[in-house]
């Protein structure tokens, strides 16, 4: 069973720190991502497990084994990269086998653990192609497939899927995911795409700046964001400035609605998180919240509806039923769906944060 432990592990590159005490405990047989806008930290935790960088500070453990010092190439650790890294020259088999032959595997051997890849990553067809007449879900198949070869106790993927168009890249989403419950090994996988750590995950790691700022399982991670940052990051949001007037009751524009939050000092001031398919809506003046509204856009399997209130917030509903542009409607929502969370850093700076952020590659 293999264990990573990241204990009080820092970063600097050049006047930058990268990571700042990282501290976390990676488990065998369990699906990571670490996820986060670019120059966040995430691709540089996966250069200290890989081995391609040490840290200045703290330890990186594997099974209470301190491998700081420990080369990539002495660590049971695969990496495939955003860009595959594929020979060109060599065609998918002997992409495949390289490190085998480096490492002067016998034939026997090889052959028997490149049927078992092969039939993994449903290469078998695809064996003798050359890696130019391959499609980028073939040739990202290839990348792990040379990967998983080497047998190793931990799978780094760094970005593998952004190159892929959106239908190729949900489908090896489920390939990825499936691949990982039959090899029974850790994957650590990046990514700054909020869908696919949703899809793939059995934990996600939530970065910013170098710090770890929440972890748990996607329905964690969405459902009870710890802060703005995170509850805007992980799907859209709508995020209102909030009074905590007591246990189970919070204050909007002067309004009382109950929720099922406590513990938190009372006329404290929050933000207050409602997703939009939580929210539903009926007739004017018979809801929580009368709106008119502004915007509707058909989204396939739902309408996005922007709504305006009478404070001027917009408020944005995922919704089966359409509504008509410029109508007054109430907006309604369960006492469950409205979450409380502690303010953090300056608002405005957050949101200038987040929006250059927001589809960039690390």
């Amino acid at each position: 069973m293999t264990t990573i432990k990241l204990e009080n592990v820092a970063y600097t590159y050049g006047d930058t720190q990268v990571l700042k005490h990282i501290n976390y405990t990676f488990e065998d047989n369990k699906f990571y991502t670490i996820l986060g806008p670019s120059g966040c930290g995430k691709t540089t935790i996966l250069k200290l497990i890989g081995g391609f960088i040490e840290p200045n500070s703290g330890e990186v453990r594997f099974d209470d084994k301190v491998v700081n010092k420990i080369p990539a190439n002495h660590r049971k650790v695969n990496t495939v990269f955003q860009d595959y890294a594929l020979f060109p020259h060599l065609n998918v088999l002997e992409n495949i086998v390289f490190g085998l032959k480096i490492k002067k595997t016998s034939k026997k051997e090889m052959d028997k653990k490149l049927d078992e890849v092969l039939r993994l990553t449903n290469l078998e067809e695809f064996k003798n192609r050359n890696i130019g007449d391959l499609s980028g879900g073939q040739r990202q198949r290839v990348a792990i497939a040379r990967a998983v070869i080497n047998e190793p106790d931990i799978l780094l993927l760094d970005e593998p899927l952004s190159a892929l168009d959106y239908n190729l890249r949900v489908d090896m989403q489920y390939e990825l995911k499936e691949m990982q419950k039959r090899l029974g090994i850790i994957f650590i996988f990046v990514t700054h795409d909020q869908e696919e750590a949703l899809g793939l995950s059995d934990e996600i790691i939530v970065m910013d700046r170098g710090n770890i700022v929440q972890t748990g399982s996607p329905k964690d991670i969405y459902d009870e964001p710890l802060n703005r940052y995170v509850a805007d990051f992980i799907g859209e949001s709508n995020i209102v400035r909030g009074t905590m007037i007591r246990d189970r009751v919070v204050s909007i524009y002067g309004r009382s609605y109950d929720c099922i939050d406590g513990g938190i000092k009372p006329n404290t001031s929050v933000d207050v998180m409602i997703r939009p398919e939580d929210i539903y809506f009926g007739e004017h003046n018979k809801g929580k919240l009368n709106v008119t509204v502004d915007s509707v856009l058909f989204k396939g399997v739902h309408y996005e509806i922007c709504c305006l209130d009478e404070d001027g917030y917009e408020w944005v509903m995922h919704s089966t039923k359409n509504a008509s542009l410029g109508s007054k409607i109430s907006l309604n929502f369960a006492k469950e769906d409205i979450h409380i969370m502690i303010p953090g850093e300056d608002e405005e700076n957050f949101i200038e944060r987040l929006e250059s952020f927001q589809g960039e590659d690390e």
